[in-house]
């Protein structure tokens, strides 16, 4: 049996995937399975696994490997790094070695010849078998490096051609698709790789929490990895003095991912984020943003009226683009004209009429808004409200008959009308225009394989005020504990919770009255309003997350609340007195 009918019949891939990866690996050449795996049909594991089923041979894990290289006398470097083999053991005059093609009998003949003893082959991934080759040319050679940063280049082309070889070397394009890979394996929003006086760290964010890997790349190979990060990124990869952001369109493992690539010098050398967006992940549906049945009733009547502004508010990485293009999907585009004004477009959208600001050129916010109404829109989504002058234009096309989206950078839904304000927009033109506004948190789901019942009093309960919230008598309180399934942080995936602002009269009044933040938080509470900490409270009361994180993620909230309750204790004394 052939490795593609295998993969095949283990429903990893279809008949027509083998067609498409033989027709390019006539283009491409090399082994099949690699092929699979680069045009990302089936994982490196996927593929591995299949191979070493196929050929009788053992697949290592990373925790196989020796801790220090081994050394085998007659077996030059040049040789172990051209083959990518790895040597296991040598003993009793016998050796082992992990390879990538274990079933190449050249390479096993060279070896049996070289070393003049029985030779065993074991299959190895080839992200480990990199790995494990960094310390034989960390071991090989510590000074290699040392003396490549310390020489001179006769002229920046020459430096430039240099950083070009670095980053086209097989091993750093490898190590560069491992962290890509990896990101997704962990369903990593962000990659960080950081240089410091200790080493190169790399970090990954998953589910909001940056988390270390301890593996990372050795700090000699920071700059070939920049340099292909850059070069993939379309940067000067000449330009290390200078912050600098691009983009890598790429497929993994069947996934379209869109990665944002910003990098900033530091002390140690550049520091590089990488944004990932998974194309195949995103969910732009409403009904899948965690709202809260009422609450999305609300949103949506906000989102149907015709005219209007409605806002977004939250900290970077609240989710507030993703919720903008859901709200956007849900809309009707072929019966309106919906035009966008973004920095980035994060995500095409079908009907949808998207800009991308441009500040290099003079393709501002302010100049797009400008151009866009006489473009005869219906409905008009702005990125972000940065300045007056945007948020001027913003509030005069609501004004002026269109349903304005946009968000601002807030700690809560109140707090948007006097940032607003702060920004040159007068008190009677927010009634006017100001329809809602949407503050917004992500919360991690607890692990439903290994989450665990608290037990909890009717005194504990009222004193974190859940008994508000527990529908019956069986409803439970989760806490994380921790299993294979989440990596051991006992969160899985993550949710929205909202608080919704609306403008009624009561709060026109309160507006025009002058009221601050604080006092249009409180008002809108004795409308209704449930806030981000009440609202993440309801998902503690349904299981799906834990009150520790809801804590986590709203002590800014509980601490407006506790300034609220002494606020009006004062409010109480002034009045005794």
């Amino acid at each position: 049996m052939k490795l593609g009918e295998l993969l095949v019949e283990s429903g990893k891939i279809t008949s027509r995937d083998v067609e498409r990866a033989l027709i390019a690996q006539t283009e491409m050449g090399g082994m099949f399975g690699q092929v699979l795996a680069k045009l990302g049909l089936v994982s490196e594991v996927d593929v591995a696994h299949a191979l070493s089923e196929l050929l009788a041979v053992p697949l290592l894990a990373l925790v196989d490997y020796p801790n220090e290289p081994v050394t085998v006398p007659g077996l030059s470097f040049d040789f172990i790094m051209s083959n990518s083999v790895v040597p296991l053991s040598l003993e009793n005059n016998a050796a082992s070695f992990a390879a990538i093609m274990p079933q190449d009998p050249f390479l096993r003949k060279a070896l049996e010849l070289a070393l003049d003893c029985p030779v065993t082959l074991c299959l190895g991934l080839e992200s480990d078998i990199l790995t494990a080759l960094q310390k034989h040319t960390q071991q090989s050679d510590p000074e290699m490096v040392e003396e490549e940063s310390s020489g001179a280049y006769r002229d920046d082309q020459e430096f430039i051609e240099h950083l070009k070889d670095l980053a086209s070397e097989a091993p750093i394009i490898q190590l560069v698709n491992q962290i890509i890979h990896r990101a997704l394996d962990m369903g990593a929003s962000d990659i960080h790789i950081e240089p410091f006086d200790d080493g190169l760290h790399l970090r990954y964010r998953v589910d909001g929490v940056i988390q270390d890997y301890a593996e990372a790349p050795q700090a000699s190979h920071a700059p070939a990895i920049a340099s292909r990060i850059k070069l993939l990124a379309n940067l000067n990869i000449a330009e290390q003095r200078l912050p600098q952001d691009g983009r890598i369109m790429t497929r993994v493992k069947g996934h379209e991912l869109d990665l944002r690539v910003s990098t900033i010098p530091t002390v140690y050398g550049e520091s590089i984020v990488m944004r990932v967006l998974d194309r195949e992940s995103i969910r732009l549906s409403l009904a899948d943003m965690g709202f809260s049945e009422d609450t999305l009733e609300r949103y949506q009547d906000l989102l149907s009226r015709p005219h209007g502004v409605l806002l977004l508010t939250g900290p970077t990485g609240s989710g507030k683009t993703t919720t903008l293009y859901a709200s956007l999907s849900s809309i009707d585009s072929d019966a309106l004209k919906i035009i966008t004004v973004e920095d980035p477009v994060e995500y095409q959208l079908r009907g949808i009429n998207q800009i991308q600001v441009k500040p290099q050129i003079g393709l501002d916010f302010a100049l797009a808004l400008r151009s866009i109404l006489r473009q005869d829109p219906d409905i008009i989504m702005i990125g972000e409200m940065r300045d007056a002058e945007t948020a001027k234009i913003g509030v005069q096309s609501a004004l002026t008959g269109h349903l304005v989206l946009s968000t601002l950078h807030t700690n809560t839904a109140a707090a948007a009308i006097t940032r607003l304000e702060d920004m040159g927009i007068e008190r009677y033109l927010i009634t006017s225009s100001v329809n809602g506004v949407l503050a917004q948190r992500l919360v991690r789901k607890l692990c439903k394989h290994c989450r665990e019942p608290v037990s909890m009093s009717t005194e504990m309960l009222s004193s974190h005020g859940l008994d508000r919230f527990m529908q019956s008598p069986e409803d439970l309180v989760y806490r994380a504990v921790g299993c294979d399934s989440c990596k051991h942080t006992g969160y899985r995936g993550r949710t929205g919770i909202h608080e919704l602002f609306v403008l009624d009269t009561v709060m026109y009044d309160a507006i025009l009255d002058g009221a601050d933040s604080t006092t249009l938080h409180a008002t809108a509470r004795d409308s209704g309003m449930y806030t981000l900490f009440e609202d993440g409270l309801r998902k503690v009361a349904r299981g799906i997350t834990s009150i520790e994180e809801v804590l986590r993620v709203t002590l800014d909230q509980q601490q407006q609340s506790q300034e609220e309750s002494l606020s009006v204790v004062d409010e109480k004394l002034d009045l005794a007195t």
